[in-house]
């Protein structure tokens, strides 16, 4: 009888100590979001703290705000973190998303040659930069990939009355890439023009001959918001875990930490998280 209680204490033991384990593998939540926030730096920055403050871990899957969006509608992220509204509030319609929140904000501008052949320096109207870009004979590189800043900039050519796609294959490229990769390509390229999101290209540290000339207008304002999956459309969401990593970063002390992050005396990203957005 002792030896029967004795294997089933041990029994009870290791059952606990597995439970244990399970649960604490479990603090972690996925986070699918944009290579800006990812190739800034940020998100080096600003995951430990939360991490310090919770113990949860924030794994991210950064890819292009279409992407990180059909992500989110397979289920293979808890919350999102992206920058296309237009798209943001469809998968919130669709009901693939809950609970939208505005969370930072900083701006698009348009980067190109010192030499600017299209002569677009200190133009405040990004529409009509990109009209003389088009009308110049210079290269401009899309991203190409679907993400906030490559639908931005569609939409950009689409009031301007071009269409880019029809003559690609001469002055307009899409690198289907992520922003640093087009930064790169349009140093290397010498006469390239694109559009970049501004932490990025503070952070980019292989500007060469690049030079930022167009900024200011409105057209160009970058708005970050969560997103929280719906756990009702995909049961396995950690819906509690997410939900802290939300709370905290609309929280005083997670704007403030936004507010923090610089780059050679630059703020990267403006907090701006006032109230819950889902119905915007």
């Amino acid at each position: 009888m002792k030896v029967i209680r004795n294997i089933l204490l041990c029994l009870v033991t290791v059952f606990i100590v597995l439970a244990g384990q399970v649960q604490a593998g479990e603090d972690f939540i996925t986070l699918a979001s944009t290579t800006s926030t990812q190739a800034s730096g940020f998100f080096d920055y600003y995951l430990p703290l939360f991490q310090r403050r919770t113990g949860i871990e924030v794994r991210v899957v950064a890819v292009g705000t279409g992407q990180a969006l059909k992500i989110g509608e397979n289920g293979d992220a808890d919350v999102l973190l992206v920058h296309d509204k237009i798209g943001e509030l469809k998968f919130i319609r669709q009901g693939y998303g809950v609970d939208r929140r505005e969370v930072m904000y900083n701006d698009f501008v348009v980067v190109g040659p010192k030499k600017d052949p299209a002569r677009i320096d200190k133009m405040k109207n990004a529409v009509a930069a990109l009209q003389k870009i088009a009308g110049s004979g210079a290269t401009f590189i899309s991203r190409g990939d679907d993400s906030g800043t490559n639908r931005l900039e569609l939409r950009l050519w689409k009031v301007a009355g071009i269409d880019p796609g029809a003559d690609r294959e001469t002055w307009y490229k899409e690198a289907g890439a992520g922003m640093g990769a087009v930064l790169n390509m349009t140093a290397a390229s010498g006469n390239a023009y694109t559009i970049s999101d501004r932490a990025t290209w503070l952070a980019f540290q292989n500007k060469g001959d690049l030079d930022l000339l167009v900024q200011g207008d409105p057209r160009l304002f970058n708005q970050y918001s969560l997103m929280l999956v719906n756990p009702e459309k995909h049961p396995h969401v950690k819906k509690r875990l997410a939900l802290l990593f939300m709370d905290w970063m609309t929280s005083a002390e997670g704007q403030r930490a936004i507010a923090a992050f610089q780059m050679a005396g630059q703020t990267l990203f403006y907090p701006n998280a006032q109230k819950r957005t889902q119905q915007q």
